[in-house]
């Protein structure tokens, strides 16, 4: 037992150990977590099973870096070091060589996480502390799945670059030193750690939101209102960029439906089926182009859509 405690004592990661990131998943959140590790120096790695979706992520990422060159958050010298920092590959095995850190941001599907978190389980060294980005899920529900459940912990970011928030919440037998680990890492990439006492669906901030989204989804239901006067009624009132369907659309509909399907009144249900009848026609939101709008210029971003806006 002595000899066990000196090993996990002895594998308690620090910042400074941490040279190579592993990102699971090159979607929305997962080249964004990818591109800031590597602006924060971190050797970085984006695993994606689909070769195509590199090339969407490496496009997305460019346009942030010139964002950021613009309004003087980085030089260009700093961001095409942040590139060169930057590796893609669908090969498992070599993505999970010699990781120290890994957060995976697949899919939020319960089954297909846990498959992940198997096959990663496997191929990754004994010293890699495991993370997700799951939006919805605790992490007690994949905790086990990825054979080292005292080192996982879900660490679950929002925009990074916009909303530079990200939560931290453990499970029951996560080590205790992970929190305090993730609260530092957390602020090495720029964001703002929320340290989540105890297991919450949503977090604090996703709860809260799930909270908007559901009575929105519920007066579209219900045909109480149509979506633009639900995001008109938002947006006017607390004079906001963008109401419950546009934050929708940028979430992505087909998280949201995972999460929505997952509920089991009739509320939640009636606005999961509205969600499907998206998702099976391919209209995901932003990422894809449209949505409950249509991108890259939706109608809530036209003069008049709000008076005074």
């Amino acid at each position: 037992m002595k000899t066990d405690v000196v090993k996990l004592k002895a594998m308690e990661l620090k910042i400074e150990g941490v040279n190579k990131i592993l990102i699971l998943g090159a979607g929305t959140l997962g080249l964004r977590v990818g591109l800031q590790s590597a602006i924060s120096g971190f050797e970085t790695t984006i695993y994606d099973i689909n070769e195509s979706a590199f090339d969407a992520a490496i496009k997305t990422q460019e346009g942030i870096l010139k964002m950021l060159v613009r309004h003087e958050k980085l030089s260009e010298q700093e961001a095409e070091e942040a590139k060169q920092r930057l590796t893609f590959t669908t090969n498992a095995e070599e993505a999970a060589d010699d990781a120290d850190f890994l957060n995976e941001s697949v899919t939020e599907n319960l089954e297909l996480k846990k498959k992940v978190w198997e096959q990663f389980g496997e191929l990754c060294p004994e010293k890699t502390l495991f993370t997700s980005n799951t939006s919805y899920l605790l992490p007690s529900d994949l905790a086990e799945a990825t054979g080292r459940p005292e080192r996982f912990c879900n660490f679950h970011f929002h925009d990074v670059f916009y909303a530079n928030v990200v939560d931290i919440m453990p499970h029951q037998t996560t080590a205790a030193w992970i929190p305090d680990f993730l609260h530092q890492m957390g602020e090495k990439l720029w964001q703002t750690p929320v340290y989540v006492k105890k297991e919450n669906p949503g977090y604090i901030f996703n709860y809260m939101l799930m909270a908007l989204i559901g009575a929105a989804g519920s007066l579209k239901t219900m045909d109480v209102g149509s979506i633009e006067d639900i995001d008109r009624s938002w947006m006017g009132n607390f004079k906001m960029d963008m109401g419950p369907f546009g934050v929708l659309d940028t979430v992505g509909l087909d998280t949201a439906w995972h999460i929505t399907s997952s509920q089991p009144d009739k509320k939640s249900q009636a606005f999961a089926a509205l969600l499907k009848t998206y998702v099976d026609s391919g209209r995901l939101g932003v990422k894809t182009g449209e949505g409950f709008y249509k991108y890259p210029n939706p109608s809530y971003k036209e003069d008049g859509f709000v008076k005074g806006a």
